[in-house]
């Protein structure tokens, strides 16, 4: 299963986002549960949480979090961190670490 894709358009800004994970793992009527993973240098497509999450990384890495309008904003997630976001802005992820990323990613409904 995969989230559909949005379409984001401004007068300076064009994008078809991606969805949050690779792939749902799991999914009720509560929780979406994607599977992540990014090798050395990869980087999620632009893609936004429409919902509140949690990230468990499995396999931590250095990330960074790149929004549309340029802010960077350093990551890192050491293996078996637990962080808590809110819905937010457009944005890709990149690995930028020497390590492979895991993780999984909870979407609270």
């Amino acid at each position: 299963m995969t989230e559909p894709t949005a379409d984001v358009s401004t007068p300076d800004f064009e994008a078809v986002l991606g969805p949050v994970g690779q792939e749902v793992v799991f999914e009720n009527d509560r929780v979406r549960v994607w599977h992540i993973r990014l090798e050395p240098g990869e980087r999620q497509p632009l893609h936004r949480h429409d919902l509140p999450y949690l990230v468990v990384a499995v396999q931590g890495a250095k990330n960074v979090v790149q929004t549309v309008d340029g802010v960077k904003i350093d990551a890192d997630e050491p293996t078996g961190g637990v962080v808590y976001r809110d819905p937010g802005a457009v944005h890709m992820l990149t690995n930028v670490g020497d390590t492979t990323y895991l993780a999984r990613l909870v979407e609270l409904k």
